[in-house]
This record gives structure tokens, C-alpha cells and sequence, in this order.
């Protein structure tokens, strides 16, 4: 079958705008590979949207519906706010048509999020992104939060980017580096706290293929290596260190996160209601005490930058 043949499946949920964050975490727990909405974030409050879920297996809708109703506990939004839940067959070919008509650059902190057709006139820093299976654009708030962050925030130096995805976030590390030099080795990196060298990793297969290949169209596939895995005790440190995961994965490798970020450590996708539980983990650290913490939000969600030690010292 040729691949622009392949068939998705989309559940389409209308619903009010205020529920909109509650029906993309629902999806995204459905396991959606990629989630659609058709105001792109440009909410009318007086106007309902749509937002689609695209998933490669077929949904359960049972199991949508069940997540959908968590989601509208977690944001406080009525259950009357989902209108109608659909279930539809998609060509891939179609959905990339749509895609390409409705999606425009985004701006998040010194960088721009475009299209690989889209002509860019900006004296920010371009991430091109192509569609594939994964769909990960730079929409989202949690990478709009990133951006701006690492903006800010990472000067150059080592960096780790823990559950990649479509590597945005990698590539803008890559791109903030000048002048361009060779990938250096994890021996020279460790040996060397401010070398370039950028990894990144995610756990599942098809979403590195898809990094390697963002990166590689944005020129910088020679900086970044991307490992199929998560970060581990033998992971050594890094100057920066981001994990834009969800706060139930990020728990549990807290601990390995703030050992390996020698300066810097940047988290996200995690919801404001989360803020107090992250915060009271990272208290349980040892020497949590004297590090700086950071709050940005957007929307429901929010990023943590901890601040370990002074770059200079």
C-alpha cells in the first residue's frame, strides 16, 4: 500500500473552548500520535471548535470517553462543555492536505516553528518541521515554554534533551550554538563541561526516526545523537538538562534529572495543579535548598527551571 494511502483514524470532539485543554490531554492519554485543533489556539470564546486525535490503531471510543471525563475533572470544566465525540477513517494523504492549509509559524522565545513550506521573514532563529507520524509542531504550550526558556536561559554547553519527541527543542539547542563545530564525543563531554555536545533521546523508535530526520532538514543532524532509550545512573552530567515529559513520568526519574544537570534543569508538561507536587519532590533532593527555582506558566501549564550553580563558579 503506497503510504500516502495509509489510513488514520480520528476522533473529533466538539466542544466549548474552555474545554479545549481537557480534550487534548484526553486525547493525548488516549494515545493519540498527534492531535489537530481548528482554530489553532486562537480561541473565540463564543464559538465552539473541534479538536481531532490521530491515531495510527484504531481508538477504543469507550476508553476516549473515559479519559475525557478525567480530563474535564482535572481542568474544572463542565461535563455539558464536549458536545459530540466522533470516530472517522482518514487517508493520510487528505490529513496532510489539511495540515498544510491550516498550519501557520509559530513564535516561541527567539525561535519560529514553521512549515517547510512557508516563507519566513524573521530575525528569530527557524525550526522547520515536516509532517510525519509524529506530529509534534511547537503549538503546544509545554514547547512554547521551552522555547522561551532555553532562549533565555542556555548559552551554549552541553545539553540533554530527555524524551525528544520531534526534537524541536534539540534543534533549537543546535541552533543556538555558534560557530558550527564537530559532535563531540560522551568521553570529551564529561571531561569537559562546557563542550557542545547535544543528545537526545525518546522511547520510542518511530519518534527518534522522525527526530533524525527533522534535524538532518534543519541542518544540524550532525550535532545532535539521538538514542533510542530514557536517561539512566550511567548518564553522565550535562550543563543543561530538559525533560518536557508529564508530570507522573518526570516523578519517578527526578532524582537521575537533577543529578545530571551540572547548571540548569528545565521541566515542563506539567499542569499548574501539579505545581506543588513537583515542588515538593524536588524539596526531598539533597541540596534542593540551594537552588534557584523559576516558574513561567502558559494557560494550564507550567515549566520549573532550576538553577543549580553559578556557570562561572
Amino acid at each position: 500500500m503506497n503510504n500516502n494511502d495509509k489510513k488514520w483514524f480520528a476522533v473529533k470532539v466538539l466542544a466549548t473552548p474552555q474545554a479545549v485543554d481537557a480534550v487534548e490531554f484526553a486525547l493525548n492519554e488516549s494515545g493519540a500520535d498527534g492531535i489537530e485543533l481548528d482554530l489553532l489556539g486562537k480561541r473565540d470564546l463564543t464559538v465552539d471548535v473541534t479538536i481531532a486525535g490521530y491515531f495510527a490503531d484504531e481508538p477504543k471510543l469507550e476508553n476516549v470517553m473515559f479519559w475525557i471525563s478525567e480530563g474535564l475533572k482535572i481542568y474544572d470544566s463542565p461535563p455539558d462543555s464536549v458536545k459530540t465525540v466522533l470516530l472517522e477513517t482518514v487517508v493520510n494523504q487528505d490529513w496532510l492536505a489539511e495540515w498544510k492549509k491550516h498550519w501557520s509559524p509559530v513564535e516561541a522565545g527567539n525561535f519560529v516553528i514553521a512549515p517547510t513550506w512557508s516563507e519566513i521573514n524573521s530575525d528569530k532563529i527557524v525550526i522547520r518541521i515536516e509532517p510525519g507520524m509524529a506530529f509534534g509542531t511547537g503549538t503546544h504550550e509545554t514547547t512554547k515554554l521551552c522555547l522561551a526558556a532555553i532562549s533565555e536561559k542556555y548559552d551554549g554547553g552541553s545539553f540533554f534533551d530527555v524524551g525528544t519527541g520531534t526534537a524541536i527543542l534539540a534543534i533549537a539547542a543546535a541552533k543556538i550554538q555558534s560557530p558550527k563545530s564537530k559532535v563531540q564525543s560522551p568521553k570529551s563531554r564529561v571531561q569537559s563541561p562546557k563542550s557542545r555536545y547535544i543528545l537526545a533521546c525518546d522511547t520510542d523508535f518511530d519518534s527518534v526516526a522522525i527526530a533524525k530526520e527533522n534535524a538532518a532538514l534543519n541542518g544540524v543532524g550532525d550535532e545532535i545523537e539521538f538514542y533510542v532509550g530514557s536517561i539512566d545512573s550511567g548518564t553522565p552530567e550535562f550543563d543543561f538538562v530538559v525533560a518536557n515529559l508529564t508530570a507522573d513520568v518526570i516523578v519517578p526519574i527526578l532524582p537521575l534529572l537533577v543529578e545530571k544537570a551540572r547548571y540548569t534543569l528545565l521541566l515542563s508538561g506539567i499542569l499548574q495543579t501539579q505545581q506543588i507536587w513537583i515542588e515538593t519532590e524536588l524539596k526531598k533532593i539533597r541540596d534542593s535548598q540551594s537552588w534557584n527555582f523559576e516558574i513561567a506558566a502558559q494557560g494550564e501549564w507550567i515549566s520549573i527551571i532550576i538553577n543549580k550553580k553559578n556557570k562561572n563558579a
